[in-house]
């Protein structure tokens, strides 16, 4: 008898073990298991992650938006992976920033929305680790960029780009989420309300600018990643969460109709003659993902699309872990034939970052 229970004791703790592990797998949608083999979001973050880790800074002369994006979306990859090796590497590539060594590589405070969301690297290292030369630096970056607002109470760098809705309120939910304290959080919902109030189009999707009427994909993947992550931190009973979620929504409705059969969205949104473009597909995915997994989308629609332009964007993605297919950084121009002819690059940061937050609201 004894012989007998010695024989059923690990069947029986294995048993032990897919009870406690099986609910919180099958807390995930459905259409968010069970991945083929290679395409999982473990696999492909940890691809991603580890080529950004390894490769040089973009610029000799200052850390750009695409490299923080990146960087951002790494970190918060790592953390949910629970990739302690690759957290700390992570990390390590800040130190040499905060010595002479690097220093003159940080971005000027207060100038320009797309260096001032760098504070958001920092931010997330001491959300992690709780070091406080991280948070003095990333809140310097958030202060600055409020000093001396606009008598609507916007920044200063205010400018009513559709890419500005990811740029100024990602910095500033990341000082809330380090330091709980509403102020940011209200500059953020702020801030994106008035840019939904003036730039939002009557189908939901946004022109690049009010002289550039054209539904670039990027440019609305800011838009789309922005507001998903100001919801995730506003609490039911914000003021703006209303106005915001609709806006949301509404973007969301538009998109979907959009999608390409095999997943992916087009360089210019709503023209099926434009090229797929990887680095909008994989900010609407994030977007759609999140809002699933939040319970601000059903599931029923917007699973399954999210879905679908994952595992299209898993194809683009080669050996050395750079995805291909995404457009240069661009510009505004109000010429049609300007979009459809922008470089199509393999491992820029644009689509990298993209990837990399894909992968981490799966794992969220």
């Amino acid at each position: 008898m004894r012989r007998q229970c010695r024989s059923m004791a690990p069947l029986i703790a294995a048993g032990i073990a897919i009870l406690v592990v099986s609910p919180q797998a099958w807390a995930q949608p459905r259409e968010f298991r069970n991945w083929p083999a290679g395409k999982s979001p473990q696999e492909i973050g940890k691809r991603v992650a580890e080529r950004f880790v390894a490769s040089p800074h973009i610029s000799k002369f200052l850390i750009g938006y695409a490299e923080v994006c990146t960087w951002y979306g790494s970190l918060t990859f790592a953390q949910l992976a629970g990739d302690r090796d690759l957290t700390s590497r992570l990390i390590q590539r800040m130190g040499p920033l905060l010595t002479s060594e690097e220093a003159s590589l940080i971005p000027a405070m207060g100038k320009h929305v797309d260096l001032s969301v760098f504070g958001s690297v920092p931010l997330e290292i001491y959300i992690q680790t709780k070091e406080r030369k991280y948070l003095d630096l990333g809140l310097a970056f958030a202060d600055k960029q409020w000093e001396n607002p606009t008598p609507e109470g916007l920044t200063k760098e205010t400018r009513f780009w559709i890419d500005d809705m990811y740029m100024i309120t990602e910095l500033q939910v990341q000082a809330f989420r380090a330091t709980g304290d509403r102020k940011y959080l209200d500059r953020a919902a702020l801030e994106m309300a008035a840019y939904l109030d003036k730039l939002q189009q009557p189908n939901g999707l946004f022109y690049h600018a009010p002289d550039a009427p054209f539904f670039w994909g990027r440019g609305n993947g800011w838009v789309a990643a922005g507001m998903s992550e100001l919801l995730r931190s506003l609490p039911r009973n914000h003021p703006q969460r209303a106005r915001i979620l609709a806006g949301y929504r509404k973007m969301m409705a538009s998109l979907v109709k959009y999608q390409a059969e095999d997943g992916m969205w087009r360089q210019l949104i709503d023209r099926p003659g434009s090229w797929k473009e990887t680095s909008s597909t994989g900010m609407f995915a994030f977007a759609m993902i999140t809002g699933v997994k939040s319970g601000w989308l059903p599931g029923k629609t917007y699973g399954p699309a999210a879905r679908r332009a994952w595992l299209a964007l898993t194809t683009y993605l080669d050996a050395n872990g750079d995805i291909g297919s995404v457009c240069e950084g661009t510009g505004k121009k109000n010429d049609y034939q300007y979009y459809i002819d922008r470089a199509r690059k393999t491992g820029d940061m644009h689509g990298q970052a993209p990837v990399l937050w894909c992968a981490t609201a799966l794992l969220r």
